[in-house]
């Protein structure tokens, strides 16, 4: 018998088995973007089509282009990484020390780096950076909140005028560090075991939709009050930094500007979405410029105690003239970690509502790459290395931990899953977020309202309920799971179905996902399939 792949010809005639074959083909070479080129039935697990990827998940652009778009996410991370250690500076009493705030900077800028290395190498391996977490500022705030660990006058005092703070100062704001540090290690023990002993799909199986989009949005919302104080201390430049965003990111995104480009060894002249991709870099960076030429014309007053003076560039040169040209953290560099129940109670509530979120950011990269859907082995084990990577930042002293690098992309459409034409899921939605704003800020307004008589249960407590996620992710996952209601009107069963659909074990197709070096001998050991974090993993599909 002649075989049908003879000659072109009859190549051609057997249309739908060579179409399989070339399926099969694409497949194999781990080239799933220009998959999308044919007609599959999976088609929509790949939301990204082929012609909107310049590189795909396999491939390895140029060494000079590496570094570019190296640097562009480098921008991109930035404000939001160095953001953090600025928020934390003001409750750790080192708001006037520049040269603290510049270590503080360093180190969690370094330990982001070691962290994002370990994602993608031996983590999910996706395209996904890792850095600082708003998920536990939330928490941090309120365990320095506490009247043992609130900034006292006569800190403010210690400073001896020489432009070096005396070693009770120093003390006093390590002492705080050293009691998050003990938080976040503890706390991040248990992501480490949910990713790694892949717990973290039973978890989820409690937690739905009403219980996550109240947790990830007040993330956000639990932090007005600090954005107001930052803001007022100059409302006029507050406004025209946040209009300047809003004009690039939403009136002119779709305009492209002309860049030249070097392309297959030839300069080209291309379109680039720049408002699109850099709409708060270039908002930040004009206000900035704006704010300099008005120091530079001493539009601005001169004397800290005038409204304004707040907005000068000029006010923390000291930072630079101060601090060392390199500094490199090193762990315990601020001491030995302290541990108390409460902070630690305080901080798992962020560290679940970072993993919940990290779940998230994982499917919608790897459609954003072109990646296939992740297997459960890949998200056990990037789950498993956010909680390392959170160890080392407690370790190292950045008084936050690590997540993937996307705040609250997690949150984007999950409430469409939901029936929100029914009473049932607005009252859990509403009581929830309402719950989370009401209860923090009552108890923050009422401080030692709570007094059991025991001070590590009033500790506990208050840690808890005046972390507004924490308190709006209680009572949403409480309500849903006890007020009764069908698995499609809480829409469980259709996020679940798309939290799980396509899942594979280390199959054709999924080979991105496998451990460098070492995935071949895993295949020759039957007993590797039990293993959660392995790409060999077989997963009760029952």
């Amino acid at each position: 018998m002649t075989s049908p792949c003879k000659n072109k010809t009859e190549h051609i005639e057997m249309g739908d088995e060579t179409l399989m074959a070339e399926r099969q083909e694409l497949y194999d070479k781990e080239l799933v973007g220009n998959a999308l080129n044919i007609t599959d039935i999976n088609a929509e697990s790949y939301n990204t089509p082929s012609t909107e990827l310049i590189y795909g998940i396999n491939d390895r652009p140029p060494w000079y282009l590496c570094i570019l778009l190296a640097l562009q996410h480098y921008i991109l991370a930035f404000g939001g990484i160095i953001a953090i250690p600025l928020i934390l500076a003001e409750p750790l009493c080192v708001k006037h020390d520049n040269a603290v705030k510049s270590q503080l900077i360093s180190t969690i800028f370094f330990v982001s780096g070691i962290c994002t290395l370990l994602q993608t190498t031996v983590g999910t391996r996706l395209p996904i950076l890792q850095g600082g977490t708003f998920s536990l500022i939330t928490p941090t705030l309120a365990i320095l909140s506490l009247p043992k660990w609130k900034c006292q006058e006569s800190e403010m005092l210690l400073y001896n005028g020489t432009e070096n703070f005396s070693a009770n100062y120093t003390e006093s704001w390590q002492s705080r560090m050293r009691e998050i540090q003990g938080a976040i290690i503890l706390a991040s023990v248990l992501q480490l075991l949910l990713g790694f002993t892949g717990l973290i799909g039973l978890l989820l199986k409690f937690i739905g939709p009403l219980s996550i989009t109240p947790t990830i949005t007040l993330i956000g919302l639990s932090l007005f009050q600090e954005a107001g104080k930052k803001c007022g201390s100059h409302w006029g430049i507050a406004a025209l930094t946040i209009a300047l965003i809003i004009i690039f990111s939403q009136y002119l995104r779709n305009i492209e500007m002309p860049l030249i480009s070097y392309s297959k060894g030839k300069w080209k002249i291309s379109t680039y979405p720049v408002f699109k991709l850099f709409p708060v870099l270039i908002g930040m960076c004009l206000s900035w410029l704006i704010c300099y030429i008005l120091t530079y014309c001493n539009i601005f007053p001169r004397d800290p105690v005038n409204y304004g003076y707040a907005a000068r560039t000029d006010i923390n040169t000291d930072a630079i003239i101060n601090s060392p040209w390199f500094h490199i953290p090193y762990p315990g560099q601020w001491g030995c970690p302290t541990i108390s129940l409460s902070s630690v109670l305080g901080m798992i509530s962020g560290v679940l509502s970072s993993t919940v979120e990290s779940v998230g950011d994982y499917y919608t990269c790897s459609k954003l790459s072109g990646a296939p859907i992740p297997p459960i082995h890949a998200l056990n084990r990037g789950i498993g290395m956010e909680g390392i990577g959170c160890i080392l930042a407690g370790i190292w002293g950045t008084g936050n931990g690590t997540t993937s690098y996307s705040q609250n992309i997690a949150a984007l459409g999950i409430t469409k899953y939901v029936d929100l034409n029914s009473s049932r899921n607005l009252f859990v939605l509403g009581f929830s977020m309402f719950s989370g704003l009401v209860i923090p800020t009552w108890l923050a307004d009422n401080p030692g309202i709570i007094s059991t008589g025991i001070k590590e249960i009033d500790q506990t407590i208050t840690v808890l309920f005046t972390t507004n996620m924490f308190v709006g992710g209680f009572f949403g996952c409480l309500l849903d799971n006890t007020i009764p209601g069908s698995d499609e009107e809480r829409g469980t069963n259709a996020w679940h179905k798309q939290m799980h659909a396509g899942k594979s074990n280390g199959t054709a197709g999924q080979s991105c996902y496998d451990l460098p070096f070492v995935t071949k001998y895993l295949r020759k050991l039957s007993w590797s399939r039990y293993i959660p974090f392995s790409p060999t993993f077989q997963m009760n599909r029952n």
